[in-house]
Parts: structure tokens; C-alpha cells; sequence
């Protein structure tokens, strides 16, 4: 340790690294600076160039858990205390961490030979397109290894530049995450040649044409598409109810009544708009809402008395199909539509669960894990898309379910030509009053703008309101402080299709993923050339006779 702490050049490389993860950091909301995610990758790679192996693999790990740990912090909030010590917050933020950050380490590794100014400036424009590939192959791989983690991507940053998010309507948000590093890493060897190459200063425009021309393409596309004329023939109106219960409480089952009269009594006084659709969020209604005897005649009440229908949160329980033990049960972390006659229409349930907080991976061969967590026992799975339909007025709705709305496969599959709109209901209740649920709601944007539909969020504590094809947030509820957290309600107009329409599928809806395959896919070949070349150049290589 004194060896490394007395080599100064060394020591600023790590320190660098973990600026680069505090600006990455930085970029994503509460603080939301997006053009840092522009700077950060360079500056990250910038840290370990020169460094080949093991070393510039541990200075994009330092990066990586720098960034981390700041944009993963409010893990930290969950209240929940082992023998009166948040251990399992603690355990999680920081086995997390070290976890995803293992990509940027990758990407760092893998991305870092020496030489990169001995090439043309072909080979350049083809190492940072190669570059941009690689951080899309990676984010594609941790999206979907160990059921996911597609939480803030890079392109995430971007939610408020509107014109630039439209280009995911063809390319998924991979399609801005690419276009972000291949803009920085030309930064970086433009950098490169101004500081090393003081003679050709005069050209390092020609480092960063390529991309700036391509991001100018991508900013006139989404200008086109927003220009277009969108007056809907018919729209509905909604009504989202943010009870703002903490955790603490809905973990409390002494106090199950008392907030759902709250709950109640807040719906009473959201109903005094006219509206056609009142929304209640996930974790709203304690115990299991079509059993419990004091829970379900009070929302049939609630419908029947304002003619209105309900979505709403609430856990359920039946039986697995056989040959499944008679007195085995299921139970299901699920949504209900609820008609105006009181009667529960319609089921949808969870299909992407929570590890940890909805179900204990391993648990049956390592049973001592659950100490660590806050549930005792697990949710069962849905395994597909169920629409929600209304008659009256004629509406179809396809719900989502807690953080579901962050993965795209998900969302897509939820989406039907003839749905008018997305709903997720969620509970970002554990977070207290973060930046997780600004974090939630950025890259949840991005689902709108794939599969070109409005989406509605109704949040226990934020964010709540609703985001148009486009990827706008046309409206957000604020409490009486400004604030997204707090209890209240909103009422918003949600644009329909007209009766017998079909909405035109966006190209991403069409074909999914198909740009971030793709970049697995370049990144493959890139490696294996690279596996190739190296076996070819090798001094134990023995010659071919």
C-alpha cells in the first residue's frame, strides 16, 4: 500500500477514476447534470490509457464502484435493521456495487491498449464506434444477467433533451447510450491529439465530425417527429391517488385499517373531479384486497357509489396448477381492474420480481440468507402481458408493476397495437425522499417513446403523472412543499385512440433490440479478431509450416 500511495502518477490515475464515477454519478437525477455523461467515459478511460491488464482493469473498477455507490446511495434508506443494525441496506449497497461496477471495469480493461494515437484516423473512428459498442454490450448483459439490473443507463441521463430520446423509437435507449460514448471517446482522442501531438492541433476537429454530424442527424429526426400534429379525438380522464405510506407502516399489519381508510378518504376527495379511472399505486391496500373482509366491500362501495373504474395494487394468493400439493398456496405481488359495478374484471401479475425484497434467490440451499432481508417468505411470478379493458368508456390499458416499467422487453411486450396506454404502479416508498424515484421515473420515460404510448405512473411517494408518446412528462403531482413525495392526488387527460384504431407500431416495437444485439454482436467479432491476432503475433505461437 505505501508503494502505491508513493508513486504520484499512480495515485492520480485513481483519483481520476473516481472523479470520472462522481460526474457519471452526477449526471443521472437528483442532480441531473446531463452533459457530464458526455465527459464521464472519456475521463474514466483517460484514467487507465497507458496501462494494459490487471491495472487498467482495477482503475475502471474504481470508477465503477465510485459511480455506484453515489447513484445507488439511497439503498441505504431502506428502513429495515438486523438486531437493530441496517446491515441488510448496508450488505446490499455495497455487494451491489461492487457487483455492476465489474462492467465499466470491463469496458475499461478491454477498451484500454496502447497506441491508440499510432493509428489513422479510420483506425481511431473505428476503435471509438468499437468502444461505444462494447459499453451497449455490457449494458445489455447486465440488463439481463441474474434476471437484470437495467437500472440508470447511460442514456437514461438524457430523458429531458426530448428531441435527442426520439431516435429510441427505433433504437431502444441502447441507440442514445451508443451515441453518448462514441461522442466522448472522440472527445477523448481529440483531447489526445491537441495535448501529445501539438503539431496537429489544426485537425482535431476532424476527431469529433463524425459523431456531432450523426447527433445533428438524431436532433433533426426527433425535431420532425415532435413537429407532428397530435389532437386526440378522445381522451380520458384519470385520477392518480399518491397515499405516501411509509414503509414502516405498510410493513406494520396493526395499522392495516387505518391507512386504508386514509386511503379512502384521500380517493373521497380525488372523486370530487370528474374522472373515468381512478388509480391506486402498488403496497396502497394492506393484506389481500378480493378476500379481506373489510377491504374489498369498501372499494366496491368506493366504485359504485362514483360509477368509476379502479386500478389498483394489491397482494393475491391461489392455488398452483397441479400436480402441485392440495395445500400449497401462491402468492402474488398483482394488479386489478376493478369495473364500476364493484367487480374485479381482471388480474395482471408481477412477472419481473425484486431479489430480495420479493423473493430470496438460493434460499432452499442457503436458508441463513433470509436473515438478511425484510421478507420472510416470496412471490410467485406472472409469465405473461394482461390487458386491462374498459366497455365504458371503450379502453384498453396494459399494466406494468413496480421498476417493470425500466425493462424494455417488458414494457414491449405489454404494448399491443390497439392499447392506448401504460400504467405502472409502484411503491418507491422504501427510498424515502431520494433521488431513486427521479432515477425510476428517467429511464421509465424511455418505454413511451419505444413503443409510442402514453404512460402513466402512480407512485406510493413519487413519481407520480404521466408522460406522452414522445417521452414529455406533461404532468407531475407536487405536495403542498413542491415536493414529489407527499400525499395527495392528480387528475390528468390521457389522449385515446379512436374507436377501431390502431396505433402505427414505432420500428423498435416492430423488432425490439435489435441495435443492441447488434453491438453484442460487433462486439463479438471485435474480440475475437482481437483473441486472433494475438495467438498470430504471440512469441510462443508456434509457425504454421
Amino acid at each position: 500500500m505505501r508503494t502505491f500511495w508513493a508513486s504520484p502518477i499512480l495515485r492520480s490515475r485513481y483519483l481520476a477514476a473516481v472523479l470520472a464515477g462522481l460526474l457519471l454519478a452526477a449526471s443521472f437525477p437528483k442532480i441531473g447534470i446531463a452533459g457530464l455523461a458526455w465527459i464521464a467515459p472519456a475521463l474514466m478511460l483517460a484514467a487507465a490509457l497507458g496501462r494494459s491488464g490487471g491495472e487498467s482493469f482495477r482503475i475502471g473498477y474504481v470508477a465503477g464502484v465510485a459511480y455506484y455507490l453515489a447513484s445507488l446511495y439511497w439503498l441505504l434508506l431502506i428502513p429495515y435493521r438486523w438486531h437493530s443494525i441496517p446491515l441488510g441496506p448496508a450488505a446490499g449497497w455495497l455487494s451491489l456495487s461492487a457487483y455492476v461496477a465489474l462492467y465499466p471495469a470491463t469496458w475499461v480493461w478491454l477498451l484500454c491498449p496502447a497506441g491508440v494515437l499510432g493509428r489513422s484516423w479510420t483506425q481511431r473512428t473505428l476503435w471509438s464506434i468499437s468502444g461505444a459498442a462494447l459499453w451497449i454490450a455490457l449494458e445489455m448483459l447486465r440488463d439481463r444477467l441474474f434476471t437484470g439490473f437495467p437500472w440508470n443507463p447511460l442514456g437514461a441521463t438524457q430523458y429531458q433533451m426530448v428531441p435527442l430520446i426520439q431516435v429510441t423509437s427505433i433504437t431502444g435507449i441502447y441507440g442514445v447510450s451508443f451515441l453518448i460514448v462514441w461522442v466522448s471517446l472522440s472527445l477523448l482522442s481529440a483531447g489526445l491529439l491537441i495535448v501529445l501531438r501539438p503539431t496537429t492541433r489544426s485537425t482535431w476537429a476532424v476527431e469529433i465530425m463524425l459523431p456531432v454530424l450523426v447527433v445533428a442527424i438524431v436532433f433533426n429526426f426527433g425535431f420532425r417527429q415532435l413537429a407532428r400534429p397530435s389532437a386526440p379525438e378522445r381522451t380520458l380522464n384519470v385520477t392518480l391517488v399518491q397515499p405516501s405510506i411509509p414503509q414502516t407502516l405498510i410493513w406494520d399489519t396493526s395499522r392495516d385499517l387505518d391507512r386504508f381508510r386514509e386511503l379512502i378518504q384521500l380517493s373521497e376527495q380525488a372523486l370530487t373531479n370528474r374522472t373515468d379511472l381512478l388509480v391506486w399505486p402498488e403496497a396502497a391496500v394492506p393484506s389481500y384486497a378480493r378476500w379481506d373482509t373489510n377491504v374489498y366491500p369498501a372499494i366496491a362501495n368506493l366504485v359504485r357509489r362514483h360509477h368509476v373504474w379502479l386500478i389498483l395494487g394489491s397482494d393475491d394468493v391461489g392455488r398452483p396448477a397441479p400436480p402441485a400439493a392440495p395445500d400449497k398456496y401462491d402468492y402474488y405481488n398483482a394488479s386489478f381492474l376493478v369495473s364500476p359495478d364493484g367487480e374485479f374484471v381482471s388480474r395482471y401479475i408481477k412477472r419481473n420480481l425484486v431479489v430480495f425484497g420479493e423473493y430470496i434467490p438460493l434460499v432452499r440451499w442457503l436458508p441463513f440468507v433470509k436473515w438478511f432481508t425484510p421478507i420472510e417468505g416470496g412471490f410467485t411470478s406472472g409469465t405473461r402481458a394482461v390487458p386491462f379493458v374498459l366497455d365504458r368508456p371503450s379502453v384498453k390499458i396494459s399494466p406494468l408493476i413496480c421498476f417493470e416499467d425500466i425493462f424494455t422487453q417488458t414494457a414491449r411486450e405489454a404494448a399491443d397495437d390497439d392499447t392506448d396506454f401504460l400504467v405502472n404502479l409502484t411503491n418507491n416508498g422504501w427510498f424515502g425522499d431520494s433521488s431513486a424515484q427521479w432515477q425510476h421515473a428517467a429511464a421509465a420515460v424511455f418505454r413511451a417513446v419505444e413503443n409510442g404510448l402514453p404512460l402513466i405512473r402512480c407512485s406510493n411517494n413519487g413519481l407520480t403523472g404521466w408522460v406522452d408518446a414522445h417521452g414529455r412528462l406533461r404532468q407531475i403531482f407536487r405536495d403542498d412543499r413542491g415536493t414529489i413525495y407527499g400525499p395527495g392526488y392528480l387528475t390528468v387527460q390521457i389522449p385515446l385512440l379512436s374507436p377501431g384504431e390502431k396505433r402505427v407500431p414505432t420500428f423498435y416495437h416492430q423488432h425490439g433490440d435489435w441495435f443492441g444485439w447488434s453491438c453484442v454482436g460487433i462486439t463479438g467479432i471485435v474480440l475475437l479478431n482481437r483473441i486472433v491476432r494475438h495467438r498470430r503475433t504471440s512469441p510462443s505461437a508456434k509457425p504454421v509450416p
